[in-house]
């Protein structure tokens, strides 16, 4: 599975290197025939749009998306303001990618998180409308804008080709998202066959509004820990994915691992937790449920396990890469 094929690779980008770094990486990923670099914005660690223009200055062609921005501590029209300037800084080069958040983050910062579902429909539809260039009033539920258009004074007033992924995770948000979004971001540390309910859940979504499932794009983040330590490659993986499965409901709930180690992590981990907690919780994850869930261990393991999600659905992987090679990992899919 080479980045030249046809299915094409990305690049997931968190919070682990300093931004200049990550410049560089995404500089060599392009050059490596990577096609997508994604920023993520999921904790309180780095807000997703400024990376998102440093990737943009120092690239030619790579697409820059938000891996993803939610839709409750930015309103629409900052929202369609902020994408619009990223588009002027690299026309047809940026995807808006937006989720619903998670708790408890979200209301330990004084967000309820009310009917999420109308709020994104909400958002998508008036987003969307501002990017096209219209003066758009809109009475909903969670949105109200009265005349509102995107104010260009000096710049030539045009539509903004900025596609709209929803990062969905629930088959709820999934079937609005083959409904209303011009692509979905598939979320990380599931097992492939969890594709199978989303494949479906976004198909229903699509007919609803006269598409199939072949009009959406469907990129997913996958985390992927290789190395010729294979041992190494399955530890790095393991820290992450006892964090996320003991933190994040929504990711728990559709990982496909048994529920009995999801509770025996769960007691451990709370809200936000240390590393050392981490780490000890991390004791309770073998090497199966790292494998189920990740593409971790050896080039072949990773390649392999990259190609089931593609099997399942997936139409470009989206690579988190762990570890402190991040170029080895470009190699690894850069080559067949």
């Amino acid at each position: 599975m080479a980045a030249d094929s046809t299915v094409g690779f990305g690049l997931y980008v968190q919070d682990a290197h300093p931004i200049r770094t990550a410049m560089e990486t995404v500089r060599y990923a392009e050059a490596r025939g990577f096609t997508s670099v994604w920023q993520a914005e999921s904790r309180l660690a780095r807000e997703a749009t400024v990376p998102m223009a440093a990737f943009l200055t120092a690239t030619e062609q790579i697409i820059v998306g938000s891996g993803v921005v939610n839709n409750w501590t930015r309103n629409p029209a900052l929202l369609a303001s902020t994408f619009s300037t990223l588009d002027d800084l690299a026309p047809g080069r940026v995807i808006l990618g937006i989720g619903a958040w998670w708790d408890p983050l979200a209301s330990q910062v004084g967000i309820t998180r009310t009917r999420p579902l109308q709020a994104m429909r909400e958002t998508v539809e008036v987003v969307r409308r501002l990017l096209n260039d219209e003066t758009v009033t809109y009475h909903g539920d969670f949105v109200h804008l009265d005349g509102v258009a995107l104010d260009y004074v000096h710049q030539e007033r045009r539509p903004k080709d900025v596609p709209i992924y929803i990062g969905a995770t629930g088959m709820k948000m999934m079937e609005l998202t083959g409904e209303v979004a011009d692509g979905v971001l598939l979320n990380y540390l599931v097992a492939p066959s969890y594709n199978d309910r989303a494949m479906e859940a976004l198909g229903r979504g699509a007919a609803t509004s006269g598409r199939s499932i072949d009009d959406l794009d469907r990129p997913q983040l996958v985390v992927c820990s290789v190395s010729e330590d294979r041992t190494a490659a399955l530890d790095g993986a393991r820290m992450l994915v006892t964090q996320y499965l003991g933190q994040q409901p929504h990711i728990m709930k559709a990982s496909g691992v048994p529920q009995e180690i999801l509770d025996d992590v769960g007691a451990v981990l709370q809200w936000p937790a240390t590393r050392d907690e981490v780490k000890a919780a991390s004791k309770l994850v073998p090497d199966e449920i790292v494998q189920l869930i990740t593409a971790s261990g050896t080039a072949e393991e990773c390649r392999a396990k990259v190609a089931e999600y593609v099997e399942h659905g997936c139409t470009s992987p989206i690579l988190y890469p762990l570890g402190p090679d991040v170029r080895y990992m470009i190699d690894v899919f850069s080559d067949s």
